[in-house]
């Protein structure tokens, strides 16, 4: 570890940043390229040579032999091709080359990535193009370039492109709004996103011996241990030494980097834990958190541990989200979310909340499937973690504020409020207007909104696309009536009270885990799509193709064959699990107990053998509960193969996504009953995976 006085030092110290081009590049090409990033405008192709050979000589000083283009394909992970700067020239000698070429285009195989249909095997060609809106960087000794990822077509097949799209496109419809409130200065729009990560540690060798772990990211068996979190007394409890000295070495990497990790401390369950980043610009926040999760889990073994990404790795207790922080300003530095010492009287303020109000209602079935995956379908709806009903919190001071535009009453603007502890020594604090509330799935938390069902192993992306393009339409909508308006101010006010009006059955301040919310949510008639096939059968509706249509966001062709990757990524995780269920049944589980039941069974032969009239009903009750649940795990496993067998024969991969919701998943968890039953009584030397109470506590 760096001594803390060098963290400034190596702070972005293996980035091309904005600090190295002004010092590695000519004036024009500098402001050029520094333009483009400010702007997003298009890039300047004539100064590509330069920039590539800045970069090169650059990251060949710092050790890089080598060039890849970093993208985001639609497998939920990052992809890279590395090719050496190397280029004879002839004697037996080379030299070390890059090019502006390329620089701006790499050219991997598109057919060997998901494409929903969009690319078959004999359709290999596709195009990586320089994001020069996002730093290049150095790891492991090649230079990374982050690109966008396209079909010879020109169709998206990755993340970037489409959110690069929606940053535009926003950017586009706040800029009309703002120049309507008189900012003339401004020239782009930005959202910001900090992304909170939480994530497990574990003994490696804990790991390794479970293959639903190793297989799956997540325990599909699994009593629960003696003790979880019930206590209360891990979260931001003290650092275990081991996860501390990971941590530091995480921190170190990612600063390296430039990923402004800020904050780290144990989260609610035991083996849980959480770090944050200081906000970012979208774009590089969407790289920044891929970084963070490769780092996460390729340091973990250095520590002798491994790092669980997965939502729910343990039922019972907490799983892991990934709360993203969602924010709206300008170039200039202003916040369009903040609400100000009178946020009654912030017409700014209150039109862009009404356009976030509005744009969480119309598209809630985008968000919620923005969250949709096998695995985080196992944490949504408790332990912290929001229901599939989408709402939005705002605290009791903007809904005061919204109710009475709403009913045209007067709000009484509330003076701070001070709490005293009672001890002399202690200063008075400060009291928020509001409390939090963490069975919310979008909360308003000061002067941004924190959605907080994106799982913990996801990427991003997909959430920030949607919230970015369904809250441009909305402030491009209301840039059409204001524009137009005779008088401006009274129509603003009647647009914000009506907004508010149309669209309030979205808030909602109350207990989300609640059977009386899920009662009223129906009422209120929102969505409730408690699974991932269901939401994703509602991704490709006629208002969802017209809203990413309109901004170009994404063509009907690219969210069809999105629909198609959802459902087929669902397919084979439940595939996955339930062939890693039956293996571990009948090569684990099963040996075990009856190597148990029969070594108990000769233990009882000989103690009546040597002691006439002995006691063993203690014994003998174990033993014939044993025995009836190998018989019914036994049962259980063969109902398993027989709907499994049945899933691998459905025609289309939506057709089996289904078809596991509804008849797979219920015989998976029959035989998961059956296997926890058999370890709570089977002796502790005989069971042969680790437990809950070993893994979770061993570090």
């Amino acid at each position: 570890m760096e001594r803390t006085e060098r963290i400034p030092e190596i702070f972005a110290s293996l980035v091309f940043s904005e600090d190295v081009m002004r010092e590695r590049l000519p004036k024009d090409v500098y402001k050029s390229l520094l333009n483009t990033i400010a702007t997003g405008k298009e890039i300047d192709a004539s100064i590509a040579d330069v920039v590539a050979g800045a970069m090169k000589d650059w990251a060949i000083e710092h050790g890089a032999t080598h060039f890849t283009h970093w993208f985001q394909p639609l497998t939920g992970v990052t992809a890279e091709k590395h090719d050496a700067f190397l280029t004879p020239v002839g004697g037996g000698k080379a030299i070390m080359e890059f090019s502006g070429k390329e620089l701006i285009k790499g050219e991997p195989d598109a057919s060997s990535f998901p494409s929903g249909g969009l690319r078959a095997t004999f359709e290999a060609r596709g195009y990586t193009a320089w994001d020069p809106a996002s730093y290049a960087f150095i790891k492991d000794g090649s230079l990374y370039i982050p690109t966008a990822f396209c079909s010879y077509g020109g169709e998206a097949l990755d993340t970037k492109t489409p959110l690069l799209r929606s940053m535009d496109a926003i950017s586009t419809a706040g800029l009309r709004i703002i120049r309507l409130f008189g900012d003339t200065t401004s020239e782009r729009v930005v959202t910001t996103v900090g992304a909170e990560q939480e994530y497990f540690l574990i003994d490696e060798k804990d790991f390794k011996a479970r293959r639903d772990l190793y297989y799956c990211g997540r325990t599909l068996f699994g009593a629960p241990a003696i003790k979880g979190q019930e206590l209360e007394d891990h979260y931001f409890g003290a650092i275990p030494t081991r996860v501390a000295a990971y941590m530091k070495e995480l921190d170190t990497e990612l600063w390296k980097l430039g990923i402004s990790s800020k904050t780290k401390h144990n989260e609610a369950a035991p083996a849980q834990h959480e770090l944050a980043p200081i906000f970012c610009t979208t774009n590089i926040a969407v790289d920044n958190n891929l970084l963070t999760m490769e780092f996460m889990r390729k340091l973990a073994p250095k520590h002798g541990m491994a790092c669980l990404l997965a939502e729910k790795p343990f039922e019972g207790i907490n799983g892991s989200g990934k709360h993203n922080n969602w924010s709206l300003g300008t170039d200039s530095g202003k916040n369009l979310l903040k609400p100000g010492k009178n946020p009654a009287e912030n017409k700014q303020f209150l039109l862009f909340l009404a356009a976030v109000i509005r744009a969480v209602d119309e598209y809630q079935d985008l968000l919620r499937i923005s969250a949709a995956t096998a695995s985080n379908d196992c944490r949504l709806g408790g332990c912290e973690a929001p229901p599939a009903i989408i709402s939005i919190f705002l605290g009791e001071e903007l809904e005061t504020i919204v109710h009475s535009i709403i009913d045209g009453s007067h709000y009484e603007k509330r003076g701070a409020k001070y709490m005293s502890l009672g001890i002399p020594s202690v200063p008075a604090i400060r009291r928020d207007t509001t409390d939090r509330n963490r069975t919310s799935p979008f909360a308003f938390t000061g002067n941004k909104f924190e959605f907080r069902m994106v799982g913990s192993s996801q990427n991003i992306a997909l959430a920030n696309i949607v919230i970015n393009t369904a809250v441009a339409e909305v402030l491009s909508d209301f840039a059409d009536i204001l524009e137009s308006a005779d008088s401006f101010e009274s129509e603003l006010d009647a647009l914000i009270a009506k907004t508010f009006r149309s669209h309030s059955r979205i808030l909602f301040s109350g207990n989300s885990y609640s059977a009386e919310w899920e009662k009223e949510a129906e009422a209120r008639g929102l969505s409730n799509f408690k699974t991932s096939p269901e939401a994703y059968a509602h991704f490709t509706d006629d208002k969802n193709i017209k809203l990413f249509g309109k901004f170009g966001v994404m063509s009907e062709t690219e969210m069809r064959s999105r629909r198609e990757i959802f459902f087929e990524n669902y397919r084979k995780i439940k595939n996955i699990e339930a062939r890693t269920m039956l293996e571990m049944t009948i090569r684990d589980f099963i040996p075990a107990v009856s190597k148990y039941v029969t070594e108990l069974s000769a233990s009882v032969n000989a103690r009546l053998t040597a002691l006439k009239g002995a006691s063993v009903a203690a014994e003998c009750d174990i033993i014939e509960k044993l025995s009836e649940l190998l018989t019914k795990t036994y049962d259980a496993y063969n109902a398993l193969l027989r709907v499994e067998n049945t899933a691998l024969s459905k025609s289309t991969d939506e057709e089996a996504a289904f078809y596991y919701k509804n008849s797979v998943i219920p015989k998976m968890d029959a035989l998961r009953k059956c296997v926890d039953a058999m370890e709570v009584l089977c002796s502790r030397e005989y069971w042969p995976v680790p437990t809950y109470g070993d893994i979770t506590f061993r570090i």
